[in-house]
């Protein structure tokens, strides 16, 4: 019996600080996403290499990629530090205005050479495009690939 009573009382115990407890809050790390006014302006001061995440609102994939590959830390932290990261919908026909010029972010898509989502399009600090890479990527590839062009001249 006098067991039965200590084993009910923990339990309650158990029960009551669970629920009372607040929960550890971990800190995310996000990246610092711009859009592609700001990267050009950023540029213009400090210049680095820009990677455009070129995606459109119902792509699955481009989820899964903002959720397993944008979000890892080693990704963010390698982002932040070296690279001007836009978002950009593919979708989007209001108007952007950069170095003087009036386009949208469906036009700078197909100019970039985007042609499926989600796309990754790395530019050099003078702004002219490396390359599109198309398709999902996760982390570690998508890691490799941002420092291959880190290399690039």
């Amino acid at each position: 019996m006098k067991t039965t009573l200590i084993t009910i009382a923990a339990l309650s115990l158990i029960i009551f600080f669970s629920f009372t407890s607040k929960p550890q809050k971990t800190e995310e790390k996000e990246i610092n996403w711009l859009t592609i006014t700001e990267a050009y302006q950023k540029n213009q001061k400090e210049p680095r290499k820009i990677f455009v995440d070129v995606y459109t609102n119902w792509c699955g994939w481009c989820k899964k990629m903002d959720k397993e590959t944008f979000s890892d830390p080693e990704i963010v932290d390698m982002v932040n530090e070296k690279f001007y990261a836009v978002k950009l919908n593919a979708e989007n026909t209001e108007p952007i205005t950069m170095a003087g010029d009036t386009t949208n972010a469906q036009m700078i898509a197909r100019s970039m050479g985007v042609t499926g989502y989600p796309t990754i399009v790395y530019i050099k600090e003078d702004f002219k495009t490396i390359q599109p890479v198309p398709g999902y990527q996760n982390a570690k590839k998508f890691k490799d690939t941002l420092e291959k062009i880190l290399e690039w001249e």
